[in-house]
């Protein structure tokens, strides 16, 4: 099924009963199916039959110049979730924690760059793309699971994949093309996946489930230039319901902004009848050739998301045992490794700067291309990384305007 724009369609079906009105440009809607708000709940699942008060209101999110994310959050009670299929949730401090040899700080890294100019950027990029992977693909390349992977040269890992529970003892049930990524003295802090489609929207959401994500960070337009890049997994509007697999997908509310889209959404587990809130985050001011001139809009979004984890994570209060930072935050585009790439390098770089005053951009891409295979796709999308480190330094006083005008152009090539 595809939907009027020509995209992938999952079962959307309006709310009977529910008057639906497009949503516009800065233009926050508070609605849900019934008509009224739901209230967030301490308890990280929430008895769908119980949701009657007011809704955490998205449009009370508020992102300025100053909002830093930092790794060292006070820890909840150690009260222990239910846990899920897959490991994780480590408090593991190490990862992209070591100083190494290629660390800097950021007026060395611009004096680096403006000597090496984009040439070496690209040179650095091609060392890096021809290692070969680090790991085998064998569940990705199993017959019965061909079908689930959107493209076929885009697979994931058997070490760092996700593992969804199994349904009926099927072994092969298991998978979906997602990897567990770290983060800044975070262990599995990210998982990078494709964009659904029609066929994996219920493995999708279940991975969401099982694993207790609090936000979906999407950063493709379900089409773009003609093409489906993604299937439209969840509802746009207030009061739509989207039928996925195990699950029940509702819209309870839209913030619409010039660069990005946000959609608070119920998520309902039909089996029992349980039901969480999910932050969906879709970023719609990426180019649809190359990469964005200014890493402004997207360092801004950057800053919400984890703005919006925090405060969900806050909601459930000592119900979750895990890292302070919260579960993992699903991050996508179509294959999962372009953008989705991008988007995770530049967050645990700005967490590393942060935190000891240096940047380490080579070794960090070394290190997600060793959990999710040929993340950072295309050259422009490496050299965007140190243009949009380098705003967001100066951003911070980190910088001189000076430093910025030192920064060779960001390049354009087609990427996801």
């Amino acid at each position: 099924m595809t939907n009027r724009g020509g995209g992938e369609l999952c079962e959307v079906t309006p709310r009977v009963g529910t008057p639906l009105s497009p949503t516009s440009k800065n233009q926050t809607v508070h609605q849900n199916p019934n008509g009224t708000t739901v209230s967030s709940s301490t308890s990280p699942i929430i008895d769908k039959n119980k949701v009657k008060n007011g809704i955490s209101n998205i449009g009370d999110i508020e992102i300025t110049n100053g909002d830093v994310w930092m790794g060292t959050d006070e820890a909840p009670s150690p009260v222990q979730p239910p846990s899920s299929a897959s490991s994780g949730f480590s408090d593991d401090d190490s990862l992209h924690g070591d100083l190494g040899l290629q660390a800097v700080t950021m007026e060395q890294l611009i004096e680096e760059i403006h000597s090496r100019g984009r040439a070496g950027l690209i040179a650095e990029y091609a060392e890096i793309r021809q290692r070969p992977p680090e790991g085998s693909f064998n569940n990705a390349k199993l017959r019965s699971n061909q079908s689930k992977n959107r493209y076929t040269d885009v697979l994931c890992y058997d070490h760092s994949r996700v593992c969804l529970s199994q349904i009926d003892g099927d072994a092969t049930s298991d998978y979906i093309n997602a990897n567990f990524v770290d983060g800044y003295k975070q262990k599995n802090a990210f998982i990078s996946t494709q964009g659904p489609l029609p066929k994996t929207c219920g493995d999708f959401w279940r991975m969401v489930w099982e694993q207790q994500t609090l936000v979906v960070v999407m950063t493709t337009r379900v089409v773009e230039r003609g093409r489906t890049k993604c299937a439209q997994y969840w509802g746009p509007e207030p009061g739509d319901e989207v039928q996925a697999g195990g699950f029940t997908v509702t819209t309870l509310e839209v913030d619409t902004n010039p660069d990005y889209t946000i959609s608070m959404l119920l998520l309902t587990n039909k089996k029992t009848d349980e039901a969480r809130e999910v932050c969906h985050m879709l970023y719609t001011a990426w180019p649809d050739y190359g990469v964005p001139q200014s890493a402004r809009a997207l360092l801004q979004f950057l800053a919400l998301v984890r703005q919006q984890q925090t405060k969900l994570l806050a909601s459930r209060g000592d119900t979750w045992a895990g890292h302070p930072r919260g579960p993992p935050i699903v991050v996508h585009c179509s294959a999962g490794i372009g953008r989705t790439g991008t988007f995770c390098t530049l967050d645990i770089c700005i967490s590393r700067l942060e935190d000891t005053g240096t940047v380490d951009i080579r070794g960090t891409v070394e290190k997600i291309r060793a959990q999710r295979a040929y993340s950072i796709q295309m050259p422009d999308q490496y050299v965007f990384c140190h243009r949009a480190l380098a705003e967001y330094a100066l951003s911070r006083g980190m910088l001189s305007s000076q430093h910025l005008a030192m920064l060779p152009p960001t390049i354009e090539e087609d990427s996801d």
